[in-house]
Order: C-alpha cells, then sequence, then structure tokens
C-alpha cells in the first residue's frame, strides 16, 4: 500500500510493483501450506513430513493411497473450483462495472444448476446411490458431460438476459443484481418443479448435488476443470490491459482502441463456462466469486495485471479452508460446503450494499 503520510516520500514504480508481487508470493504460500495442512488433517492423523512425502512418492503404500485417492483429489478440486469461481466474479465485476456481480449474485450459478438438475432428471444423465459406501460418494453421475454441457446452457440463458439488460436496456448495475435475483428465484422454482416429478433417486441425487462436495470429482474430472480455468485464466490476463481500460468505461475503453462489445462477449462466455463446469461437477458453491477479488483489492488495488491472479489465488485459499472446515467441524461427518460458503459470503454481501449506500 502507499505511504500517505505528510512528508513521506512517495514510493517508486518499481517498489509500487514489488509490492504487488509480494502480496501475490504470498497468496501462493498461504495456498500451499493451506494445502498441505489440509491434506494432513483427517482420521488417520498424518503428519506433515509424511504428506510431503507422499506427495513426491517416497511414503509408504497405505499413505500414499489416503494422500493421492482420498485427501488429495478433494484439495486440488477445492484449488480449481475456488480459482475458477474467483475468476468469474473477478472479471463479470469488472466487465459488467458491477462490484457485487459474481456467478452467484447474477444467477449463472443457480441457471447452471437447473440445466445440471434437467439433465440428471429429463435427459436421464444417470443418477445410482451406493449405500455401501461413504456419503461423500453414495451418490454419483454417471454422465457428467451430458451434465455439464446442460448446466453450461442453463449459464449461458442467464449471461444472455444480463448481457440483454445491460447493452439493450442499459438498465444500472444495482438492477442487474435485482435481475440476478429475479433469475435465481426463477431457476430455482425450475429445479424444485423438476424434482416434484422425479423418482427418489433422482430427486436424491439433485438435492445432494446442489449441496456441493468437494469429493465427488475423479482426477479426469479435476483435469477439464483445470485445463478450462488455466484457458480462461490465460485470456483474462493477455486482455489485463483491455480490463485496465474498461475501469474507466467503455467510452474511454472505445477510446483507447478496445473491442468493448467483443471483450464483453467473449469474457461473460469463458466465465460461465468455468462456473458452469465447476457447478456440474461438485454442485453450488456460493459468494466465493464474490467475496475472493473484494479481499485482494486493498492490496493489489483494481490493477488487473495482479488483481486477476490474486483473485484466483484468493478464492482457492478460501475454498481449500473451507473444505477443511467442512470436514472438521463435525467429524467425522462432512459438512455441505456450499452452506459454508454462504455463511461467509452472505455477510460479506450485505456489507457491500452497506457500503455503497453509505457512500451515496
Amino acid at each position: 500500500m502507499l505511504d500517505k503520510r505528510p512528508g513521506a516520500a512517495a514510493p517508486s514504480y518499481s517498489q509500487y510493483i514489488f509490492r504487488k508481487w509480494l502480496v501475490l508470493l504470498g497468496l501462493l504460500l498461504i495456498l500451499c501450506a493451506a494445502a498441505v495442512f489440509s491434506i494432513s488433517v483427517g482420521s488417520s492423523g498424518l503428519s506433515i513430513p509424511q504428506v510431503l512425502a507422499a506427495v513426491v512418492g517416497r511414503g509408504s503404500g497405505q499413505t500414499g493411497t489416503i494422500v493421492w485417492n482420498i485427501r488429495m483429489p478433494r484439495v486440488v478440486t477445492g484449488m480449481v473450483v475456488g480459482a475458477a469461481l474467483a475468476l468469474a466474479g473477478c472479471v463479470m465485476q469488472n466487465v459488467l462495472r458491477n462490484p457485487l456481480a459474481s456467478s452467484s449474485t447474477l444467477g449463472v450459478s443457480q441457471g447452471a444448476s437447473f440445466g445440471a438438475a434437467f439433465a440428471i432428471v429429463c435427459l436421464d444423465a444417470g443418477a445410482q446411490v451406493n449405500a455401501s459406501t461413504s456419503a461423500s460418494s453414495a451418490i454419483s453421475i454417471t454422465n457428467p458431460y451430458l451434465v455439464t454441457l446442460c448446466a453450461f446452457v442453463g449459464s449461458c440463458l442467464t449471461t444472455a438476459v444480463i448481457l440483454g439488460l445491460s447493452r439493450i436496456a442499459h438498465v444500472s448495475p444495482g438492477s442487474m443484481v435485482l435481475a440476478g435475483v429475479a433469475l435465481s428465484s426463477m431457476f430455482s422454482g425450475g429445479t424444485a418443479l423438476i424434482q416434484y416429478f422425479a423418482d427418489d433417486v433422482k430427486v436424491a441425487s439433485v438435492v445432494y448435488w446442489t449441496f456441493g462436495d468437494l469429493g465427488r470429482a475423479s482426477w479426469k474430472e479435476i483435469a477439464l476443470m483445470a485445463v478450462l480455468t488455466l484457458l480462461a485464466f490465460l485470456y483474462f490476463l493477455y486482455n489485463r490491459w483491455n480490463y485496465n481500460a474498461m475501469e474507466g468505461g467503455s467510452d474511454t475503453a472505445k477510446s483507447l482502441g478496445v473491442s468493448v462489445d467483443q471483450l464483453i462477449l467473449v469474457s461473460m462466455a469463458l466465465c460461465s463456462l468455468i462456473a458452469a463446469v465447476s457447478t456440474a461437477f461438485v454442485g453450488c458453491i456460493s459468494f466465493i466469486g464474490l467475496i475472493a477479488p473484494h479481499m485482494v483489492r486493498p492490496f493489489v488495488g483494481n490493477d488487473h495485471r495482479f488483481l486477476i491472479p490474486a483473485s484466483a489465488l484468493m478464492g482457492a485459499v478460501i475454498l481449500v479452508l473451507a473444505e477443511l472446515a467442512s470436514r472438521t467441524i463435525l467429524s467425522p461427518s462432512i459438512l455441505p460446503i456450499g452452506a459454508l460458503t454462504s455463511f461467509l459470503g452472505a455477510p460479506v454481501f450485505l456489507y457491500l450494499i452497506f457500503r455503497r449506500g453509505v457512500r451515496k
């Protein structure tokens, strides 16, 4: 942060940038520490040295199985999904010029949930219950790619409405949030109607899926989410200067040579894609995209060269810690992680609304 005390020497640009890099490095170290600690916590009581040995392939066979087959997938899923949702929220807040925008507050996640529920129940994507397994894996989707496709279509419907309101009707940023609330309610009602006409197994699958669970994703699904998130991240980072120009408004960005319409369309499509894929594989996890960018802005500002990676790292940190809390608060039971993130995100959401009202 800049020293604004009277008489204080203004830091050079290199020092200013160096501090932002230190923030990114600090977030990366926190994420690594949180991931290792989360993997070590559990009924097996693994120590951190045992976890590190298993990660590099030098642990015992039992330790390696626990780390790589049970705990590591949950933690890596948390890192990937947290980063994806935070990236979507960061970019949505920029292109829509709305600090309250995210995949959950604009109804994108709810649209994806409706699409996934439609695939499970109406398109028979396949829901099976195995009572002999643990709760985290008792319900599975046998055709996750159809679920992902329908979730993407559902999120795109929401995105199309939001873009239409923004570009055609010229509604205010606050009205877009209200539109998101209306869309969320509509899709939630549609999901409830779909469940009403489904059999018990499919209803259980949809309900359990909407709770949010990081333990359902396999390594193949984790790889798919990671690749899509990485591609979106590279696109966002490539357009970092364009997003900085958008901070001054669409007219300012156009005067600087930014293709605003194309940037908004592609950015929102990528945000919808990574949010939809994450929602399809792990269920509804709310408010990560809203709170992560706001938590890092005091340290890196609105410079998207640093805000984009910092948001991704913070989102990963939040979800990894939430995953740890979901397993330890009522151990051996695993709490729905979507409920925990909502407990964290809802107060922040209310605070942001309150702060904007005070400023006005």
